[in-house]
């Protein structure tokens, strides 16, 4: 009898548990259809104040989604704190890690930009948005070995990308790597005939 009882008591905790659990997802899914719902209408202090009752510090969705949001209404502090705390959640995910980029570009983070870029590749060594993205950077920062590194990562995986060619292009160039950049420049002018910036590129290799 006593362990009927046991049984009868662990299966009404179960079951409650079960149902509050469906209650919660039912309320957040509300929560998170109205904030969709303000977010198309640019309002994007209503569409924060949705989901903000239902806060909770571990809750990737709810931070990755505050994230995006604050970043929508040009509040980057707390934008980044949020996919923070989303990447320290889902370390292996990359999209709250391509989401933390946003506002560290815009708080000119660059660094940290760096760090994220290099951690999403980690993860995912052939993620073109990251390797385009991540040799923007070091052409910027007249770091062209490395850029080239990058951008060949683009083309080897898409050859006929205009983006990819084109900074391949200046970067070899820019590195006294002028055979290379004519080829590039070349096959960027495939994509893009009478580019001006690579035509540029192209008489300057020569």
């Amino acid at each position: 009898m006593e362990i009927l009882k046991r049984t009868l008591l662990i299966f009404l905790l179960v079951t409650g548990a079960v149902k509050l659990q469906a209650q919660t997802s039912a309320v957040l899914q509300k929560a998170f259809h109205n904030s969709y719902t303000n977010e198309n209408n640019k309002n994007y202090v209503a569409a924060i104040s949705d989901i903000t009752p239902y806060y909770a510090e571990g809750n990737y969705e709810l931070n990755i989604r505050l994230g995006w949001l604050n970043y929508l209404n040009k509040n980057y502090t707390a934008s980044q704190a949020y996919y923070l705390k989303a990447i320290n959640i889902k370390p292996g995910a990359i999209e709250a890690k391509f989401g933390y980029v946003k506002p560290l570009s815009y708080l000119q983070s660059w660094d940290k930009v760096v760090d994220q870029y290099l951690a999403i590749i980690k993860i995912d060594p052939q993620n073109t948005q990251a390797n385009y993205w991540l040799g923007v950077i070091y052409y910027n920062r007249k770091q062209y070995d490395a850029a080239i590194k990058c951008f060949k990562a683009v083309i080897n995986l898409y050859p006929f990308d205009y983006d990819g060619n084109h900074m391949l292009g200046w970067s070899s160039l820019m590195a006294g790597k002028k055979p290379d950049a004519q080829a590039y420049f070349g096959q960027a002018l495939l994509i893009k005939p009478d580019d001006a910036s690579s035509l540029d590129g192209l008489s300057k290799s020569k």
